[in-house]
């Protein structure tokens, strides 16, 4: 499971990367064009490949948030609790939710080595704006990984909402968790408990950023 958990995390941080005129690309060509580029960003960054974590971090905070449905992520892995929750209390988990989500997948970009991926064309009729991008990353020495994009279309173009490695999906996998956060302590609880988590994570970031300028 830890495996796949950082698989899938690996598979959004290599959306890290949308450019300006992502909007105007078909989600297939996005999601090639764009995996391509990062990966090309990590072979050649020795401070990525070493594992400097704020340079990640500043990284993934700079090209993720714009492309990337925070929002529907947060209501899909709430689940049936979201309306229960007030708007004050949505944007909390909203936010919350993507802290949690870039803190913790931008550690995955370092561990990239010799993966290759292979793309399929999306299954895109006209006037779509819900589809699939399925791709497969090859791993030497491993097992091939599935990987399945979902992305929607709006105003400003395809948003990722989903990601599924080998049929584990990023937000299915976080909504038994917060589910059962919210039955023992309420919506608050769970806001307590991703903030905390939050802040546990940045307080050791950047105590590693701290011992390695020393």
């Amino acid at each position: 499971m830890m495996f796949r958990i950082r698989a899938l995390l690996m598979a959004c941080a290599l959306l890290a990367g949308f450019a300006a005129g992502a909007s105007e690309l078909a989600p297939d060509t996005l999601v090639k064009n764009t995996a391509q580029e990062v990966l090309a960003i990590i072979k050649q960054d020795k401070d990525i490949q070493s594992g400097n974590s704020q340079k990640v971090l500043d990284l993934v905070e700079a090209k993720v948030l714009p492309h990337f449905a925070f929002a529907r992520m947060a209501q899909l892995a709430v689940g049936r609790h979201w309306p229960k929750a007030s708007p004050a209390q949505q944007q909390a988990l909203i936010q919350e939710f993507r802290t949690l989500l870039v803190r913790t997948y931008s550690g995955s970009l370092t561990s990239y080595k010799d993966q290759t991926i292979d793309y399929r064309p999306a299954k895109l009729a006209p006037g779509d704006t819900d589809v699939t991008v399925k791709t497969v990353v090859n791993q030497p020495g491993g097992q091939p990984i599935p990987i399945e994009y979902s992305l929607e279309k709006g105003a400003d173009g395809w948003k990722v909402y989903d990601v599924a490695v080998d049929g584990v999906s990023l937000v299915t996998n976080y909504r038994s968790s917060f589910s059962s956060e919210i039955q023992r302590h309420g919506i608050d609880g769970l806001i307590k408990t991703l903030t905390d988590k939050n802040r546990k994570e940045a307080a050791s970031n950047l105590k590693a950023v701290t011992a390695r300028k020393k």
